[in-house]
């Protein structure tokens, strides 16, 4: 059997990689894997593919043995594996409870982690790891400390596993776009003006549309638009010091108290 498995697939970028990798692979099943069982029903119905739904929180260890089991049981050939769940939230470091800190690291990173090492096993030569990483995996961010950080893990482990995996003929991608319109953006934002500037926003179909292409380019990471490139460019070339101050400026955050 023949599979892909997708992470966050109830909405946002997952929901939008379900679609494009369907439409562009042939598979006995496509694995729905998000909390929301109703949001992965209606999405099933539109399929070509048959879905089987996994109402998973991936924040939680048991959602990984419950995985496990069922790869265990069923032996599926999983020729693509979408790492697209995720959430993040921008606010001050010390105005952000504990526990949405944590949860960051542990739905953006650990839960990574653990899909690409249960579901290795079961990928041959020519299966592919798509991971959802950010445009702020390639600098600090201020506001967005954790999630940044979360997303820059994200970006040396694809990029460093896509290695160690080419002997095996499976390859890995970190899609890395900036600011995109989804659900997730709107639970990022909070209301205390800790980010308010975005220069353009994008819509989670064409990122999904470039990653594709990408990946068939043989690309080990995907950004969207020229615009967001030439920023990746400079920030790998500019003092981190000197990003992070634009980027203050750009929010309203560079002026002292006393100021205002």
């Amino acid at each position: 059997m023949k599979i892909a498995v997708i992470t966050g697939a109830s909405s946002g970028m997952g929901r939008e990689f379900v679609k494009g990798i369907d439409a562009e692979e042939a598979l006995d099943e496509i694995w729905l894997i998000a909390r929301r069982r109703e949001r992965l029903e209606e999405l099933a119905g539109q399929l070509r593919a048959r879905a089987r739904i996994l109402p998973l929180d991936l924040r939680d260890g048991a959602s990984f043995s419950e995985y496990a089991a069922l790869l265990e049981g069923e032996r599926p050939e999983v020729a693509t594996l979408c790492n697209a769940a995720g959430f993040g939230r921008f606010a001050l470091f010390t105005e952000t409870e504990l526990e949405a800190n944590l949860g960051m690291i542990d739905l953006n990173d650990k839960a990574t982690v653990a899909m690409c090492q249960l579901t290795l096993p079961y990928m041959k030569r020519g299966a592919r790891i798509i991971n959802l990483d950010s445009l702020s995996a390639f600098q600090p961010v201020p506001y967005e400390c954790v999630y940044g950080a979360t997303k820059a893990f994200i970006l040396s482990f694809s990029r460093a596993l896509n290695v160690e995996l080419q002997p095996r003929g499976i390859r890995v991608m970190a899609v890395s776009p900036g600011w995109v319109k989804t659900e997730f953006f709107d639970h990022a934002v909070t209301d205390n003006g800790a980010v308010t500037y975005y220069d353009k926003l994008w819509t989670p179909e064409q990122v999904v549309e470039r990653a594709l292409r990408d990946y068939k380019k043989g690309k080990d990471v995907s950004v969207l638009g020229a615009s967001v490139r030439r920023q990746v460019l400079l920030v790998k070339l500019l003092p981190h010091s000197l990003v992070m101050k634009v980027w203050m400026k750009q929010q309203g955050h560079d002026k002292r108290p006393d100021e205002d």
